[in-house]
């Protein structure tokens, strides 16, 4: 396993086994492949990096990457007395600890698409979401020094054809299909509700001394609204979950020509893009790749 913000030791028993490529059996002379087979499974593949980029004294981004159980997550924790970090991490580990035990009980997303058995697979992560939500607000409530901590959480789960999403906060997710991107998660900010009511104009936006100010966070209720959704999956897709250290330096132009590089490549420009462009915040990026 793999956190943003510090390293696991090879002992530990919760680390993630890398995805081996499908490899096919070779058709024998003179024989042809049925016409029915059904295609490979989709492979995924993720890479990540944290930075603290060049105003900040400690790294309160988290994030977790796992390929075989196909959950990648990225949190950005918020709260004096390192309790940022500490919200960001056990978020992290509380989403993962979910997921893991619940993942038994889904069947694998694939068409036709079953709205019970996508419905199934959102209830899993919202609850994932939330016990993450109760587990850092009791730690808060224990420790009155991490009082008012919180973080925001991206998450995604591939199962099959489809992946669900998560979201709480203004951490996002791209989708990347080519020179085309999608932001597939809504910020919760004041920015952005004000942005959806027509009450400001992006120009204005941009300027807002309000532009950090979160309406949802994990941990500092007990109880958080968690938006979800289901996404369709294809080979060549690739996926980007990053903190606001991250994309508040990117403009979406800027965010194919870097995901064309892949791999290790790709998170280190992304992270060095921030660090240019000012690097106020810390900076993580996740980048998951379908094949």
């Amino acid at each position: 396993m793999k956190f943003g913000e510090l390293t696991m030791p090879s002992s530990d028993p919760r680390l993630p086994t890398v995805k081996l490529p499908c490899v096919s059996a070779a058709v024998g002379a003179g024989q042809g492949a049925p016409a029915d087979v059904d295609p490979p499974p989709l492979r995924r593949t993720g890479h990540a990096l944290t930075d603290l980029g060049r105003k900040r004294a400690s790294n309160e981004d988290a994030f977790f990457i796992d390929d075989q159980l196909g959950l990648y997550v990225v949190a950005d924790g918020m709260g004096g007395h390192a309790a940022g970090e500490v919200a960001s991490r056990e978020a992290v580990d509380t989403v993962y600890g979910m997921v893991k035990r619940g993942l038994g009980a889904l069947r694998e997303l694939v068409d036709p698409l079953s709205e019970r058995d996508s419905r199934a697979a959102c209830r899993l992560l919202e609850s994932a979401v939330q016990a993450a939500t109760y587990f850092v607000y009791s730690i808060a409530e224990i420790d009155r020094d991490k009082s008012g901590m919180g973080t925001t959480i991206s998450a995604m789960l591939m199962l099959g054809d489809y992946a669900i999403t998560a979201q709480v906060g203004d951490s996002r997710i791209y989708r990347v299909v080519d020179a085309t991107v999608e932001q597939l998660t809504e910020d919760h900010t004041l920015i952005a509700w004000q942005l959806k009511q027509g009450l400001i104009t992006p120009e204005e936006a941009a300027r807002s001394p309000h532009r950090n100010v979160i309406t949802r966070a994990v941990g500092n209720r007990e109880y958080v609204q968690v938006d979800t959704r289901c996404v369709a999956l294809a080979s060549g897709m690739r996926f980007l979950l990053c903190s606001d250290g991250l994309h508040g330096y990117l403009s979406e132009k800027d965010i194919p020509t870097i995901v064309a590089l892949g791999g290790v490549e790709c998170v280190r420009r992304f992270v060095d893009l921030a660090n240019e462009r000012g690097g106020k915040d810390n900076i993580t990026a996740v980048l998951v790749e379908i094949d």
